[in-house]
């Protein structure tokens, strides 16, 4: 004879557990429906900087959000909301190269010295 569980059952998909799970970021409401990429990108960049559940850096946790809503929305998304999404990230990517630090030593010479 099974036993019974006292406790609610897992759930069978992956999805439903990141459903129910709490997100790494937490997202302002109605991103994913919002018409200016420039806009999206932004919100996405602060709430990785601000968030304490990361587990990537900044860049990388906004960008598999963005990729993850994409994804999962599949063919229920509208096709224009899909465009903006994907000229978020665009926008995501450019933003992030702004922000990041240049590294001493790597890339073009140094004018003053000529090293590099």
């Amino acid at each position: 004879m099974a036993a019974h569980r006292t406790e609610q059952a897992e759930p069978r998909r992956w999805s439903a557990q990141v459903a129910k799970r709490a997100p790494a970021l937490d997202l302002e409401p109605g991103l994913f429906t919002w018409s200016d990429p420039q806009r999206i990108a932004t919100s996405l960049l602060h709430s990785a900087q601000i968030s304490t559940r990361r587990k990537r850096s900044v860049y990388a946790s906004a960008m598999a959000m963005l990729c993850l809503y994409v994804n999962r929305s599949g063919r229920k998304l509208d096709p224009a909301q899909r465009q903006v999404l994907e000229a978020a990230k665009q926008c995501l990517r450019e933003q992030a190269l702004r922000a990041k630090p240049a590294v001493p030593g790597a890339g073009d010479p140094d004018p003053a010295t000529g090293a590099g």
